[in-house]
């Protein structure tokens, strides 16, 4: 490279270069908590086809819980347990609440099936994520969040029932194995996180 192309490389380095230290920037975002799930950043793809990290979460209240669209029994009940649970909160908590399901089956439940069921479900994309993974990934995070599965013979999962409630730095605040019904200590677990400042 000639002396010419040199300095013009270099001046246009510096033209879009900050003149401030870029360490600067990352030093004001705090570091994760050790007991965090979002330690673990795992590839997801949302109902829209839209690739997202799992500790995108980081910075607000968050409902978590996993199933799979073809389920015919307990993961709708999930979704229904979910759905009573935020009718349960005053509405201006229940706007700040974001849900995340993500599918246990990882070659199934393609973004395009997932927009479908939650359409069919008459559920609000806007405050909730339905997110498919690569296997590995849904493994990774089942284990983060203590819920157990397996896939069976017939190609459906065995799986707990649980909705877990992370806190804005992604901490387990509270879980629940109640499904059908209002838990109302979990409830009051989210309202609590909620009305955190």
């Amino acid at each position: 490279m000639n002396v010419f192309l040199r300095v013009a490389l270099a001046a246009a380095i510096a033209a879009t270069t900050p003149s401030w230290p870029l360490h600067a920037a990352v030093a004001t975002i705090p570091a994760l908590p050790g007991d965090s799930v979002y330690q673990l950043d795992a590839a997801l793809t949302d109902q829209d086809g839209h690739a997202v990290r799992f500790a995108e979460g980081r910075g607000k209240p968050r409902l978590v819980s996993m199933f799979y669209s073809s389920c015919p029994y307990m993961c709708p009940l999930i979704i229904d347990t979910i759905k009573q649970t935020e009718h349960a909160l005053p509405e201006a908590a229940r706007s700040r609440l974001e849900v995340l399901m993500i599918s246990l089956d990882a070659e199934r439940d393609t973004p395009a099936k997932l927009k479908d069921m939650a359409a069919h479900r008459h559920i609000d994309t806007a405050r909730w994520t339905l997110a498919n993974a690569e296997a590995v990934d849904v493994r990774r995070i089942a284990a983060v969040l203590g819920i157990q599965y397996r896939q069976l013979q017939n190609r459906e999962f065995s799986h707990s029932s649980v909705l877990v409630l992370l806190d804005a730095d992604g901490r387990i605040v509270a879980r629940t194995e109640r499904m059908g019904e209002v838990d109302r200590d979990f409830v009051a677990a989210v309202s609590r996180l909620l009305a955190a400042p």
